[in-house]
């Protein structure tokens, strides 16, 4: 578990409602909020379909219909300029300009998020050609080079198509495409879901040394509540839409407040005990009965 004292806000997210405007409309997102501070990774986990990615989304202004931010505010602190955005308020060319620069996402499902037809190295030099317009061939090329080299990918690689990558692979060339511009915060959604245990462990180790490297903060979506809590600073877990609980990693796993959280923690094996290790005597389904009554 992180023991970071990092008190500075870079992103205010208040009162964040989403409602899929369906023929009955589905509140997804009910009322959330949390801020996220400079350098530090805040976990967010829950259960399959509890939120998590449509609250990504929304930060991202990322949604298209049915669904609708129906209320809520989104601000990030921008350290480079001194001056807060408004995200929800922006235009559309200059949310293009926001996204990547300022805030970037690593998608569920990245490893097969790039173009099959086209190189590493091409991919990354569209990013910069949209992006930072002032930089000349060879600079564009130097920077991608750089970023891949950070998350442990040869540089040769720029010319490699992505099926001559492996999985791993593939997914450190997303990372790197979300750092390419050196964004304050980088959201990530499932980042490792789909890779095997060591490489799953090498990427996370990379997140957070390039964090500390580079001091972008970090939110980290998964349903995998005791990988949170090794390398989360702070966790924020939700159920039904509704964050239930926010609590730094180490609170969380020893003074859980909520009987959803310690519903979640009971739910992985101990490998020094039970499969049940942290419920005690039944007491958390009684406690979760009463709470749904």
């Amino acid at each position: 578990m992180s023991t970071s004292t990092r008190t500075e806000p870079v992103l205010s997210v208040r009162d964040v409602t989403v409602v899929y405007e369906t023929e009955d409309p589905v509140t997804a997102v009910s009322s959330a909020s949390f801020d996220l501070h400079r350098g530090e990774i805040l976990g967010l986990a829950g259960e399959s379909g509890c939120g998590k990615t449509t609250l990504a989304y929304a930060v991202n202004r990322l949604h298209q219909p049915p669904a609708r931010i129906a209320s809520g505010s989104v601000v990030l602190h921008d350290a480079t300029t001194g001056t807060d955005v408004d995200v929800l308020a922006l235009g559309e060319e200059e949310l293009r300009a926001f996204r990547w620069s300022k805030l970037s996402m690593v998608f569920q499902g990245a490893m097969n998020a790039l173009n099959p037809v086209r190189s590493v190295g091409a991919q990354l030099d569209d990013t910069l050609r949209a992006h930072a317009p002032q930089l000349d061939r060879r600079a564009r090329r130097d920077r991608s080079a750089e970023v891949l080299t950070r998350v442990g990918v040869s540089p040769d690689r720029l010319r490699a198509y992505p099926h001559e990558l492996s999985g791993g692979m593939r997914q450190r060339v997303m990372i790197a495409m979300a750092m390419l511009l050196e964004p304050q915060v980088m959201i990530m959604d499932e980042p490792t879901t789909a890779l095997d245990v060591v490489v799953q462990r090498d990427i996370l180790r990379e997140i957070v040394r390039l964090r500390d490297e580079m001091q972008f903060a970090v939110v980290f979506i998964t349903h995998d509540l005791p990988l949170l809590l090794e390398i989360s600073d702070r966790i924020a877990v939700m159920r039904g839409g509704v964050v239930v609980e926010l609590d730094t990693a180490e609170n969380l796993y020893r003074h859980a407040a909520h009987p959803y959280t310690r519903k979640l923690l009971g739910s992985f094996p101990s490998l020094s005990g039970d499969r049940g290790a942290f419920i005690r005597s039944g007491e958390l389904d009684a406690e979760l009965s009463e709470e749904t009554a």
